[in-house]
């Protein structure tokens, strides 16, 4: 019978009572706990001291005192309750497969009764550094020997070990996710999704942030997808451009917010013509009327209502640069979202000019909805670099706000038809050959409130969110595998 080796994360829960089901099971060899240094474990718990849990020397010490034929983690914050058979199953799935990790689905158990939570599937492109694979997970001592010699043993890093091993067992092994929930989580606090979205650019993160950077890259020159620093120009335009910028407001549903928003742009002081192009997706409450009143007292408001009524956010960015009406280049902005100042559009149109860029993207303030600051309060992705910056997005979730285009590329190169991840779509295809330019200062407002399309989002709802980007960075991966392959093929 195969056996498995356990080993837990001490965490905010009470380790006797975090043990005890593993240490019940019949498949498992060993128990022990990552636990502070002088920390005392009762029950024949085996102590590894550390101070660093998610450090490269202790999970390569317990990667040393492994005896089992697979390795169990689990994360010590909440109680956990095997479901059936849990661990047998974990195992048996991994022996019939050959997947260097198994991970399942599970149920909570809080304050409002039991309910499901399933996870995300992993992909080839899920490298995103906060991948939920749930708090327990079993890895294979197989696969784990064989990604030690071929990819090497887990970096010395200090707080993404965890993340360095399972990007290297995926290369050449499955880390397979089974739909079934095999335990239940008892919940004794909960983290706030406000803090789980901004945390990667929240500044007291900045060490790990850089040091999982370099893991990543890491990551992408081992699978042959890194990019060097070196860029294309960026092609000149062939058409002919009625304004020099035009401001793109895809819209549905935004009585209480448009209004604002229209304004914002019309405010703006520059030395250009520009117009702002609000792409109505057929609104069912008082938005058009009030962008038609809109329109009707300025000339620079082109209110679009498509013929389509097929069209996410992407398909609307689409109309208004397929438009007549489009400008040279193309700034967003959000539908609930105000630039910061009236010299917003201005700062953002000369970056794109001074590179000239494919693609720029500004800073931002988290404000609530009557523009008080919200904290982690700026928001300017430092985490961007130039020679850098185009793997390093590739591990986080977003390029940052405001985004603005060249506007005869993205004719050339339309955004999904899609109302989440379209503009991370279309900034990881141009940065794969384009500079992309940073303004470090805030230009713009984003509005965090209850009408926000990514506001307390259902489980399921941001697995399927979650899945697509995986799936456009595993596309973007693939291409990038390819691009460096002919380039390699012509040199």
């Amino acid at each position: 019978m195969a056996k498995t080796t356990v080993v837990v994360r001490a965490g905010k829960g009470d380790l006797s009572r975090l043990v005890a089901p593993f240490a019940n099971a019949a498949c498992v060899d060993r128990v022990m706990a990552l636990v502070p240094p002088g920390a005392k474990t009762t029950g024949g718990i085996e102590a590894i001291a550390t101070d660093q849990p998610d450090s490269g020397p202790a999970l390569q010490s317990v990667i040393e005192k492994l005896t089992g034929d697979y390795l169990l983690f689990v994360d010590g914050d909440n109680e956990i309750r095997l479901g059936q058979y849990a661990l047998e199953r974990m195992m048996d799935v991994a022996e019939q497969t050959g997947a260097g990790m198994v991970y399942a689905d599970y149920a909570v158990s809080g304050k409002s009764g039991v309910s499901d939570h399933p996870n995300a599937d992993y992909q080839f492109g899920s490298i995103r550094d906060d991948f939920a694979f749930g708090p327990v997970r079993m890895m294979s001592r197989k696969a784990l020997q064989s990604a030690a010699g071929r990819h090497g043993s887990p970096a010395d890093v200090r707080w993404s070990a965890h993340y360095d091993l399972r990007l290297k067992l995926s290369i050449d092994h499955a880390l397979l996710r089974l739909p079934e929930p095999l335990y239940t989580v008892i919940e004794n606090e909960s983290r706030s999704q406000h803090d789980e979205h901004f945390a990667y650019v929240d500044p007291r993160n900045v060490d790990v942030q850089l040091e999982r950077e370099q893991v990543a890259t890491g990551h992408l020159k081992r699978i042959g997808a890194y990019l060097e620093p070196q860029f294309e120009p960026v092609p000149q335009p062939s058409e002919r451009f009625e304004v020099e910028a035009s401001v793109v407001i895809p819209v549905r549903n935004r009585e209480k917010t448009i209004a604002d928003a229209v304004k914002s742009v019309l405010s703006q002081k520059v030395p250009f013509a520009f117009n702002v192009i609000i792409v109505d997706n057929h609104s069912t409450d008082q938005t058009t009327e009030i962008l038609r009143d809109l329109a009707a007292g300025d000339p620079r408001v082109v209110h679009i209502v498509p013929t389509r009524t097929d069209l996410g956010i992407g398909g609307c960015w689409n109309e208004a640069v397929a438009s007549p009406r489009c400008g040279r280049y193309v700034v967003q902005l959000d539908s609930d979202d105000l630039y910061g100042g009236d010299d917003a559009l201005a700062i953002m149109v000369s970056e794109l000019k001074r590179g000239p860029y494919a693609m720029v993207v500004g800073s931002y303030r988290l404000v609530d909805f009557d523009l008080n600051e919200l904290p982690p309060g700026l928001i300017d992705h430092r985490e961007w670099t130039r020679d850098n910056g185009r793997n390093n997005v590739l591990r986080v979730n977003g390029f940052g706000a405001p985004r603005a285009f060249d506007a005869s590329l993205l004719r050339r190169h339309p955004l999904p038809n899609v109302s989440y991840g379209e503009d991370y779509a279309v900034g990881l295809r141009f940065c794969r050959r384009y500079e992309v330019g940073r303004v470090w200062e805030p230009v713009y407002l984003c509005r965090r409130w209850s009408g926000n399309t990514d506001a307390a989002l259902p489980i399921v709802k941001a697995n399927q969110y979650n899945t697509y980007k995986d799936r456009i960075r595993t596309i973007e991966i693939l291409a990038r595998q390819e691009l460096n392959r002919r380039r390699k093929a012509a040199s």
